[in-house]
């Protein structure tokens, strides 16, 4: 009688060859271990600059007092410095980098366009435009009254951007948003300039705001601004697929499924509430919307489930390391976070457009 033929079938999970569906499991599991990692390390690097900014500045402190005052309290100086003074500073500018981070990766997402930032479609001066007009005619003269009219100066911005850019043939197409963003945008520097023109005091007043600081930020603007990080959240994670899709262009996302014009309006609305929350609570800090989203991409490449968390975790890293170093440098002065950002992170910009030079 015959031998029977040896079996040809492999053990379930066993790579197999010739087109095989668990060979490509493993590099897939490998690509998810190595983002995962990633994220992790983010965490801890966010975690590594909340504890700097809570130790360090004119006054040292330090980590042991740190952990005392915040899980034991007490009232000794360096308990009250560091929860009435640093805390606040600290969490503010957590959600401001967050805040920072996700608009810019959306706006580079929705535009396509590797230098969009948080200022390209007039978000930001249409937040000084609401601050300027909060000292010069409502008579506010406190941050947490500044970020109401931040805000809304920021949406206003935002929905005229959009309204100009809808006209016409192709509706809101990332060009004509780009051009209508410019266009907004210089017609508020105008309004500004020309508000500071002829109020002296508001401008005394405007250029602390202007330069983008945490100083001086307290619990009450924390308070405010975190209701608006979430919801922003919300909206630009709700469309990352979306986001996904449009990179491979117009058509090919419609062809997808995809519905291009909700994905441009909730991820414009989303980044809008972003950025005027942020840019309204600590100024127009300058480089994080428009480097995290790069910085980001080269750990955990373009697909935006995954870009959009590491951008939320790099953004408040860049922007507290930016704040304690401009802490440092000056003591016991300091040096504002907006100019910090772009001094600690043109650099890595820098080195990231040179990679690219060289693997193109």
């Amino acid at each position: 009688m015959p031998a029977a033929p040896a079996s040809r079938s492999t053990p379930l999970g066993a790579p197999t060859g010739g087109g095989g569906r668990a060979a490509p499991e493993r590099p897939r599991r490998t690509l998810v271990a190595r983002r995962s990692a990633w994220l992790l390390a983010g965490a801890v690097a966010l975690a590594l600059a909340a504890l700097l900014s809570l130790a360090l500045g004119s006054r040292a402190i330090p980590l042991s007092a740190v952990w005392d005052a915040l899980l034991h309290g007490g009232h000794s100086n360096a308990a009250e410095v560091v929860r009435t003074l640093r805390v606040p500073r600290t969490l503010v500018g957590v959600m401001v980098g967050a805040a920072l981070g996700l608009a810019g990766t959306v706006m580079q997402g929705l535009t396509r366009n590797p230098i969009a930032e948080p200022g390209i479609l007039g978000i930001s001066q249409g937040a000084a435009a609401g601050v300027v007009c909060a000292i010069a005619f409502a008579g506010v003269h406190s941050l947490s009254g500044y970020v109401w009219f931040g805000f809304v100066g920021a949406g206003v911005a935002a929905v005229a951007v959009y309204a100009v850019a809808a006209r016409g043939r192709g509706g809101a197409s990332p060009v004509k948003l780009a051009l209508s963003g410019a266009a907004v945008n210089a017609l508020l520097v105008a309004l500004v300039s020309g508000v500071l023109t002829t109020r002296a005091a508001a401008l005394d007043e405007f250029r602390f705001w202007q330069v983008g600081s945490l100083s001086d930020r307290d619990a009450a603007i924390a308070g405010q601004v975190w209701p608006f990080l979430v919801v922003g959240a919300l909206l630009v994670f709700s469309v990352a697929r979306g986001l996904d899709a449009l990179a491979l262009g117009e058509d090919m996302a419609r062809g997808l499924g995809q519905r291009v014009a909700a994905v441009r309006v909730v991820g414009g609305l989303g980044a809008t509430v972003l950025t005027g929350a942020g840019v309204a609570a600590a100024g127009p800090i300058a480089f994080v919307g428009l480097a995290v989203p790069h910085m980001a991409r080269a750990l955990v490449g373009t697909g935006h489930r995954w870009l959009l968390p590491m951008a939320a975790l790099l953004g408040p890293v860049v922007l507290l390391v930016s704040d304690v170093a401009g802490r440092l440098v000056m003591r016991p002065g300091e040096v504002p976070a907006g100019v910090m950002t772009a001094l600690v992170g043109a650099p890595f910009l820098v080195a990231l457009v040179r990679r690219k030079a060289v693997a193109a």
